[in-house]
């Protein structure tokens, strides 16, 4: 996967960016969000997601973590895509998607375009508690991230239940504060 781009911004649209990094030019869909916060000059930087179909392999691109963890949150919902997806984030900020999601909000939903009253209710019901203020935060990993959060964040992404997880990590750090995060993850695994 791509995790980033970082290079020269060589053209730059209200849909997509194109991107010059060691000699590639990339072209990355991106939402209104996302173009209104990336600079005018040409250095940047900007998180990606590849979706890769039988008929194309497309470059989704954010100008932060967040936006891409909720990008990531709303294709995991049935009958909503990447296109649905960057509508939506186009649509609504960050907090205001979360907010809409998290407080049962359908009509703010549905008023964006190509979401109808049964989308907007299985988006809320798929990820009302997903998005709850702190974890969706805890879905992008921060730049100083703890031994702790990094073995919290890789057994949540194994498929572990977060309840479960935080008990076991928080049980194995107590007994031993200088344990390496390899160790953690394994001790982990067998109390799992």
């Amino acid at each position: 996967m791509i995790e980033y781009l970082k290079g020269k911004l060589v053209f730059k649209s209200p849909t997509h960016v194109v991107i010059e990094t060691g000699g590639v030019a990339y072209y990355v869909n991106i939402s209104l969000q996302t173009y209104s916060k990336l600079p005018d000059d040409e250095a940047c930087k900007i998180y990606t997601h590849l979706a890769i179909k039988e008929d194309a392999h497309t470059l989704y691109g954010f100008y932060d973590e967040t936006e891409r963890a909720l990008f990531r949150q709303l294709i995991s919902v049935s009958g909503v895509g990447a296109s649905t997806a960057r509508m939506i984030l186009s649509s609504l900020n960050a907090n205001e998607l979360q907010q809409a999601i998290t407080s049962g909000n359908a009509p703010l939903l549905q008023s964006i375009k190509g979401i109808g009253a049964k989308s907007a209710m299985r988006i809320i019901v798929d990820l009302k508690d997903k998005l709850k203020k702190e974890d969706l935060y805890s879905l992008v990993t921060p730049a100083g991230n703890t031994t702790k959060n990094e073995a919290l964040s890789a057994l949540i992404t194994l498929g572990f239940p977060r309840a479960s997880v935080e008990k076991v990590v928080d049980r194995i750090i107590r007994d031993d504060q200088n344990i390496v995060i390899e160790q953690l993850i394994k001790i982990a695994l067998k109390s799992l």
